[in-house]
């Protein structure tokens, strides 16, 4: 058992700004942290929109261990390798008919990392209790390994403030995704538990949230639904935290970042 783990996460990555983005800043990341897991949230990876194959091995490629999701995850010509790959997430509390894997176990350097992949509900889809089936899920992969992280995907901060102070002493970290704005309230829990409500994103800095403002602002002005696209724009941020595990799984140190380049 080692003493010390040591994980990089990464907000979520929004389209080829994002991908972009992790290319820049990632390698520099690694020399710095030095980490034993490298996770992100890929949702928003293939054109601000879900996943697709190519894109999922491109960010593998620049050093990322698990790819987490949310609500944008699925697209169906994607669900045959989520089908077949542990690397990369959905949130867990869908029906169980559903494509793909809620957590993982793993395996780098001999240290065993528990993942797990929830989903909010509050402003969200009604789906399973993210709660009752974070609980289990950390109660099953807690027979093999301490080091657990939840990526909880989900809009109300209450929710994940929630689920960070019930899950406080039994998990690693709960990071909280979806909104793609970092939040300053990163903390250790009284148990030991590391937590931020939210990570914060990858992708355009002249955004709303990673897309164009043009179009954001003419759907906020006129109400009507559109699909927007990634703003693809040369300046670029990385946002994450970093985080190191004592040997008994619980947080000892936590540093949020955020690295923007100057083109």
């Amino acid at each position: 058992m080692p003493n010390k783990v040591k994980l990089l996460f990464l907000g979520d990555i929004v389209g080829n700004s994002g991908r972009k983005a992790v290319k820049v800043f990632l390698p520099g990341l690694i020399k710095k942290y030095e980490p034993d897991f490298v996770i992100a949230n890929a949702e928003n990876a293939a054109g601000g929109y879900g996943l697709t194959e190519k894109v999922t091995e491109e960010l593998f490629s620049y050093g990322i261990d698990v790819l987490t999701s949310g609500n944008h995850i699925w697209k169906k010509e994607f669900f045959p390798y989520l089908q077949k790959t542990e690397r990369v997430l959905r949130p867990a509390n869908y029906g169980g008919n559903a494509p793909g894997k809620g957590w993982t176990i793993y395996t780098k350097k001999n240290i065993k990392l528990g993942v797990i992949n929830l989903e909010g509900r509050i402003f969200m889809r009604p789906l399973e209790n993210p709660f009752t089936v974070g609980k289990y899920l950390v109660q099953e992969i807690k027979k093999e390994t301490p080091f657990i992280i939840i990526d909880f995907h989900a809009e109300a901060t209450s929710e994940k403030l929630g689920l960070g102070y019930f899950l406080d002493g039994l998990v690693s970290a709960v990071i909280g995704t979806h909104t793609h704005v970092q939040t300053s309230d990163e903390r250790i829990m009284p148990k030991g538990t590391g937590y931020i409500t939210d990570v914060g994103m990858c992708g355009a800095v002249e955004s709303i949230i990673g897309m164009k403002i043009n179009q954001a602002l003419e759907m906020y002005l006129t109400m009507v639904p559109r699909k927007l696209e990634v703003e693809k724009s040369e300046k670029v941020k990385v946002e994450g935290i970093y985080l190191e595990f004592n040997k008994e799984g619980y947080t000892t140190y936590i540093e949020r970042f955020r690295l923007i380049n100057e083109p």
